[in-house]
């Protein structure tokens, strides 16, 4: 159906409505006015002036950070016809970021009277127990009640005997009732990110249930009666505490997905473990238990500890102890820290830039990370270590950590720690008390303090940059600060298009006050490059001064005295800004310092496609910076050729980029974003709109699909991309973080239909076994594979192929089974080839896979293959024993 559309408004009622033939009347029956900023009123307004109409009303959807929703709630119940209600909080974000959550805490007594309601979404809303109203919706069959603040479920939960799809993740969920068990025709239940410790032996009641997500939660262990949800395909149980699991859940016929990814499991049962479709990074499989100790050892040494994803919070004593946060965040509380027991409360929050003030030239390297309570003093400075994604390192720049007090940002004096090349990088810093912190990567600052009897400040990335403060240059000690950002003659002419632009190191100096200084300050800036002062044309030297916002570039020349030396320029001024000093045969150059200054501001990348020689279907997708496109061709060049480079992309500061796509690419022919073999990749930024990128592979591949890789730049790895990916990251210090596989589409014959063998794979001409034995050919192979079906994975790890080959099968053709079988089947063939014995080790695998069949029709093939060839022997004459019967034969 499709939504109300706003197509007029009746004068002076506000009321969303539709001109007909008949009058104004209500649009159909779908009401959608949460992308309001007054849905609430204008419901009220429509409800008075259209009574009759709106009770007819079947999908309706408002937005519960309205400050009206409380008033509007009462009509609901009136509005019998109701089949779908949205009453979802999140529309509006605090100045730091976050989702607000919706003002409902409750539902009116008679809700339970919308007996024809069928989907409900309460989600972000302050719901901390679920109205017992809801129980009494018999023909509920969808209720979302994500991202609230429950503690438990009504014991009668299990009344609601229609519903198929529930979603309550983002709770705080201790447990569930045992009415749960009656729920039976429930499909797909998401319970993640709670805090339940354990699960009633009910569950097991859910016959139907196809997908289970109990991710994020504290589960210490799992009931056997899971192993009754024979429908059961996906069970998620990441990120909690198990240290085990049944052996039974490796007897469900359909489940193709069981993640035991971030527990504590030491050790598994073999049939889990040898099952392709389990998930087991991040557990300490093999290692030896290790006692906790929750208080001092007898070392002396502060009790850790270690959270999980699903915990917010931790508790400091006046002992002290460490803290390591799943996010990588550390702490380390000193004893006599907290004079009691204090509970601390963290989350990580999106840096908005309507809240985040970068400095200019200010580069994000990590999210805000909030700590509360604010403010409260400790008695010892508490240290903090922050991981953060290194840029290139340059010499001009350095990582510090800036806090948030409630009205601006500030540096904190911070030590910078990389463990190991290939490690992560930890931002250190030491507070007396809490609030936000963030970490930046800055230009070097170099500060002194001013007092009265004056000062010289120098910048330590360009030594020949100096401020000299006379005495009585200040009645009151003054912090002054200076940096510096070196401007290449490659860069100025790559901007500016001019040859003859030369410009020194831009300066920028501040202080602490707003008051001029009492006498002038003498700076000295280097000469651009190539000029000196015994060669230079002044007419062609021009110092500009910029304001703080850099918004504007004037050349004060003229409006100051220049002393040269052979290699500097010194000037006096009052006030402090910008200043740069350019060399260059235009008259007026202010326009272009502002271009030149703003382009200095971006990163600007590329990126580009590269196709393989010795394998044309193999294509390697790179985002590399402008500067590096060359060097990266050039490195390349041996083993692909290429290249179709995009436009040029411009990423501001502190942009993050990451990939729209979570699991890969793996795009279709018949989608959108793909026309003859031109994709459209959108990646979106944490500061910034999407950016949208076409690549074009042009490419001889006769219709066959085309697999390689994608690389992204810069900004930190989704928390979802894919392990075979996380593998091939290359640390932090590298500018590339993650690849991902990438297909790209077969291209479609002028019929429109796919060209090539099977869905565009390559089969290779293999002849499996010998003349004398019989062969398994190629075509047998077709036909085997459109035999093998769901019981593929089985199949290969019989035949001889690991867990890892077996799962990069199913992950690159997640969406085709037929390509999963042809995968894994002609991969084992092209290995074994060589082997005479290869067609026995097929039949042997199909028996211990049970596939009898499979196997019979294995042998009637080399049976046949066998008599042809005993045939051709007898038609040639070499069959000594039946040389004459054949003779006798052919003589009658």
């Amino acid at each position: 159906m499709a939504e109300l559309p706003v197509v007029g408004k009746a004068s002076g009622e506000g009321s969303l409505m539709t001109v007909t033939r008949e009058g104004c009347c209500l649009a159909g029956s779908w009401l959608n006015l949460d992308v309001y900023p007054d849905g609430c009123h204008q419901f009220l307004k429509l409800f008075e002036k259209r009574r009759e109409e709106v009770l007819q009303v079947k999908f309706l959807r408002l937005n519960c950070n309205d400050a009206l929703i409380d008033s509007t709630l009462g009509i609901l119940p009136f509005l019998k016809s109701l089949k779908s209600l949205m009453l979802k909080g999140g529309h509006a974000k605090d100045k730091f970021g976050a989702s607000l959550k919706g003002s409902l805490t409750t539902l009116p007594q008679d809700f339970g009277r919308l007996l024809h309601l069928t989907h409900l979404d309460l989600s972000f809303n302050s719901f901390s127990c679920l109205p017992n109203c809801i129980t009494d919706l018999a023909s509920l069959r969808e209720l979302l009640v994500s991202h609230n603040s429950l503690v438990e479920l009504p014991e009668d939960f299990g009344q609601l005997t229609k519903l198929t799809f529930f979603s309550a993740m983002k709770n705080q969920l201790r447990d569930l009732p045992r009415s749960i068990g009656k729920l039976a025709a429930l499909e797909k239940l998401d319970l993640s990110e709670n805090t339940m410790q354990s699960l009633p032996d009910e569950i097991g009641s859910l016959k139907n249930c196809t997908e289970l997500d109990l991710s994020g939660n504290q589960l210490v262990g799992i009931p056997e009666s899971l192993a009754n949800l024979q429908h059961l395909q996906k069970l998620n149980l990441h990120s909690n505490l198990l240290v085990t699991v049944p052996a039974s859940l490796a007897s469900l016929p359909n489940l193709f997905r069981l993640d035991l990814q971030n527990n504590r499991l030491r050790s598994i049962p073999p049939e889990i473990q040898s099952a392709p479709f389990v998930h087991l990074r991040g557990n300490p499989l093999g290692e030896p238990e290790i006692p906790l100790q929750s208080d001092q050892s007898s070392s002396g040494e502060l009790r850790s500890v270690i959270l999980g994803t699903s915990e917010d919070s931790f508790t400091v004593t006046p002992e002290g102890c460490k803290v390591i946060l799943a996010c990588g965040v550390r702490f380390y509380f000193p004893p006599g820290a907290a004079t009691s027991s204090i509970t601390i409360s963290f989350r990580m929050l999106s840096p908005d830039p309507q809240w985040v003030e970068l400095r200019h030239h200010d580069i994000l390297l990590s999210e805000v990370l909030e700590l509360q309570p604010h403010g409260v003093e400790f008695q010892q400075k508490v240290r903090i270590w922050m991981p953060y994604t290194s840029p290139q390192m340059q010499r001009e720049r350095e990582v510090v950590v800036c806090t948030f007090d409630g009205q601006s940002w500030s540096s904190l004096r911070t030590m910078v720690k990389q463990r190991g090349k290939s490690e992560e990088c930890l931002a250190r810093c030491s507070v007396p008390h809490f609030s936000w912190f963030l970490v930046v990567s800055r230009l070097v600052e170099n500060e002194c303090n001013v007092p009265l009897e004056g000062a010289l400040l120098f910048s330590t990335v360009e030594p020949n940059i100096k401020v000299t403060f006379p005495p009585g240059v200040t009645e009151e000690t003054r912090v002054v600060t200076l940096q510096v950002l070196p401007v290449s003659a490659e860069e100025l002419e790559e901007i500016t298009g001019d040859s003859e632009s030369r410009a020194s190191p831009l300066l920028c100096l501040s202080q602490n006050s707003t008051v001029d200084f009492l006498k002038p300050v003498k700076i000295q800036l280097p000469l651009p490059p190539g000029v000196t002062g015994l060669t230079l044309d002044r007419s062609r030297l021009h110092l500009l001064h910029g304001d703080v916002q850099a918004q504007t570039w004037d050349d004060i020349t003229n409006q100051v005295v220049l002393e040269f030396t052979h290699l500097c320029v010194l000037f006096e001024v009052t006030h402090f800004s910008w200043y740069w000093l350019w060399y260059t045969t235009k008259t007026y150059i202010g326009g272009m310092a502002r271009k030149v200054y703003k382009r200095l501001r971006m990163y600007q990348v590329n990126f580009i496609a590269l196709q393989r020689k010795r394998d044309p279907e193999q294509v390697l997708l790179q985002c590399v910076p402008k500067h590096k496109v060359d060097p990266v061709l050039g490195k390349l060049s041996d083993r692909y050729q290429g290249p179709e480079p995009s436009e040029i992309v411009e990423m501001f500061e502190g942009e993050q980029f990451f990939a729209a796509f979570e699991r890969g690419i793996n795009v279709s022919a018949d989608r959108p974003d793909c026309v003859d073999g031109r994709l459209l990749f959108i990646f979106y930024s944490h500061l910034k709109n999407m950016k949208e990128i076409y690549v074009t592979s042009e490419v001889d591949r006769k219709g066959q699909a085309v697999k390689g890789q994608v690389s992204f730049y810069r900004g930190e790895v989704p928390d979802n991309v894919p392990e075979d990916a996380t593998k091939k990251r290359r640390g932090p210090d590298s500018h590339w973080l993650a690849t991902l596989p990438i297909k790209l589409p077969k291209l479609k014959s002028h019929r429109g239909e796919h060209s090539g063998p099977k869905n565009g794979f390559s089969f290779p001409p293999l002849n499996l076994g010998n003349a004398e034995t019989g062969y398994v050919t190629q075509t047998n192979l077709l036909g085997i594979a459109g035999r093998i079906g769901a019981d593929w994975q089985t199949i290969g790890l019989n035949l001889g192929l690991t867990y890892q080959q077996i799962e990069r099968i199913g992950y690159n053709h997640r969406a085709d089974l037929d390509m999963q079988i042809l995968n894994m089947l002609f991969s084992w063939a092209q290995q074994n080839s060589a082997d005479p014995n290869c067609v026995e080790k097929l039949i042997t695998a199909m028996k211990e896979s049970g596939r009898q069949d499979i196997a019979d029709e294995i042998e009637t093939v080399i049976e046949l293959g066998r008599q042809k060839y005993r045939a051709s022997i007898r038609r040639v004459g070499l069959d000594q024993e039946s040389g004459a019967e054949d003779s006798a034969v052919g003589m009658v």
